[in-house]
């Protein structure tokens, strides 16, 4: 144990030996989360569509959007608990805990028993109509409730488990943090690739509640392996919470581009005094300089909230859009007819498969081949202008699907449409086969590996290190707004005064709806924030060139 109460791995052997373990504990533990995570996200749209509940595609769009964005939106709070009360460590702990009971919901209320018991008899009257909306949504107290608690599990595991991990390997360098930041986001997409293959499969063309099942068990399986791997870990000791910190020093600067106070003026009006118990803190002329750091990374750090509006679009409305083009049929041609595979359909969101094998694809290739060859003649763009040309990329992704849903509603017009069986339940969809998605489903996961990897590591690597836990925590945040404010679009362009979303005669259905208009207006947000990215991190660059230019205080680096 440190001086200021790090512990080192408890099972040491050879140095590399030990990091190995935790790091592949690490990451095999957030595979099990992913994967439990894509199993509830990727047919929660369809989940709420169908006659078990019987809610409109733009209702179950925008419970998907809110918990996509709450599960990021909350994460400062773990952030925050690790910093000052339970340490990373015990706060990975307790989030699991929390992660695993609130994923049972889902399948309890797949069961008919388990629904009647937490939501009630389905009202009578509740009948897919063309020309009748309900009056409200079933179980919705319900589900919103759980996917409230299940968004704090997950948003504290996403805020904490990434530093952590980084945290076995920050001893070794720079390229040591990138290269796991490669492999964490590689391990990320195996559990996507099992969740999307095996539990979409299952949810769609067995049962929701086999499928739902499945999350359960790779949370307790994920818990157990971060418990068994605990004698491997590095672990640190909360050190307290720069937050309020950095709140007083912002309510001294405000009205002013950069705060000015000295550090003896800083000490001389401190306004929390004694509000550092905890040994090994920042000093107050490194809280000055970290709030200066904060303050330059902030900036860059909101302009990601356009991307993330269009980058969530692909678990909600990229979704409804396949589930209304024509999906084919999985076994068709076997010589069995009478097979039960005969009726098995091509689940929806096998889709995001796109996405998952591009940076599977990718990332190794990056990690070995392309950055140590960029590296060594010294042509490695840094991870600013790596972000920037992840932005175009979503901005092309989202073009991709105003485009597409444009010609599809040509079909529809053309009344070139077809009635498929999805699970349990019809959707009349354009006669346009649905691979005509995959374009936008690549484009968008090319510009994840150059916006979100690099944007984890911009956050581990540009942030104080006394805040990495809130750092972390507002950089999923950030996540969240963008998703919160892809719903509340949603719910604005559904008001009678607006209507692109609004399609009450057709309800359950978004044929009647102008979703490319939606999409085309997310376009234009996105071209804006490129070019308001490119100018703020050219900004950033040229601050950070300038003499005087406040640099980072860490204190002493822990051994």
């Amino acid at each position: 144990m440190g001086d200021d109460g790090e512990q080192s791995p408890l099972l040491r052997g050879t140095p590399l030996k030990g990091r190995r373990a935790a790091c592949v504990a690490v990451l095999a533990v957030e595979g099990l989360e992913r994967a439990a995570f894509f199993g509830i996200t990727a047919n929660l749209v369809l989940y709420l569509t169908s006659s078990t509940f019987g809610w409109g595609g733009t209702q179950a769009s925008r419970a998907c959007l809110f918990f996509l964005g709450a599960s990021y939106l909350l994460s400062p709070i773990g952030g925050w608990l690790a910093d000052v009360y339970l340490s990373r460590y015990g706060t990975v702990a307790l989030s699991f805990l929390l992660y695993l009971l609130a994923a049972c919901l889902l399948p309890i209320t797949a069961s008919l028993d388990g629904r009647l018991s937490v939501c009630g008899q389905l009202p009578a009257d509740t009948i897919r109509n063309c020309s009748w909306q309900p009056p409200e949504q079933y179980c919705a107290p319900t589900i919103y409730s759980g996917l409230l608690l299940l968004a704090l599990g997950v948003s504290s595991v996403r805020a904490n488990l990434t530093p952590f991990g980084a945290d076995q390997v920050r001893d070794q360098g720079s390229d040591a943090t990138r290269r796991f930041f490669n492999w964490f986001y590689w391990s990320i997409n195996i559990g996507a690739v099992f969740s999307l293959l095996v539990v979409a499969f299952v949810q769609q063309n067995i049962s929701f509640l086999a499928g739902y099942l499945i999350p359960v068990t790779c949370l307790a399986l994920a818990l157990l392996i971060f418990l068994l791997a605990t004698p491997t870990f590095i672990t640190k000791p909360p050190t307290g919470s720069q937050v309020s910190v950095m709140i007083k020093l912002a309510l001294q600067s405000c009205g002013c581009a950069w705060p000015r106070l000295s550090a003896r003026q800083w000490e001389a009006g401190d306004p929390l005094p004694n509000s550092r118990p905890q040994p090994g803190a920042p000093s107050l002329k490194e809280d000055l300089a970290n709030f200066q750091v904060l303050a330059r990374i902030l900036p860059v750090m909101l302009t990601f909230i356009p991307y993330w509006m269009v980058y969530f679009q692909m678990q909600s409305t990229y979704y409804l859009q396949g589930l209304h083009l024509h999906i084919p049929s999985i076994f068709q041609h076997g010589q069995d007819r009478a097979s039960t595979l005969q009726g098995y359909t091509f689940p929806d969101a096998w889709l995001l498969l796109a996405n998952v094998v591009v940076l599977l694809a990718l990332v190794p290739l990056k990690d070995h081949i392309i950055d140590p060859f960029l590296a060594r003649r010294r042509l490695l763009p840094s991870a600013l202008q790596r972000m920037a040309l992840g932005m175009f990329f979503g901005l092309a992704s989202v073009l991709a699907a105003g485009i597409l849903e444009r010609e599809r509603l040509q079909y529809v017009r053309r009344n070139q449409m077809v009635s498929q069986l999805i699970g349990k339940d019809r959707y009349l969809a354009a006669t346009l086969p649905i691979w005509w998605q995959v374009p936008q489903y690549l484009l968008i996961g090319i510009s994840e590996l150059f916006t979100s990897i690099p944007g984890l590591e911009f956050a581990y690597a540009e942030g104080p290190k006394s805040m990495r836990g809130a750092i972390m925590g507002l950089f999923f945040f950030i996540s969240g707004v963008g998703s919160l404010l892809g719903s509340g679009l949603l719910t604005l362009l559904s008001l009678p005064a607006h209507g692109w979303m609004r399609c009450l005669e057709d309800y359950g259905s978004i044929n009647s709806c102008r979703m490319d208009n939606y999409f085309f207006l997310l376009a234009g947000i996105q071209s804006v924030t490129c070019l308001l990215f490119a100018w703020i991190s050219r900004h950033y660059q040229s601050q950070l060139l300038q003499p005087g230019a406040p640099h980072l205080c860490t204190g002493p680096e822990e051994d």
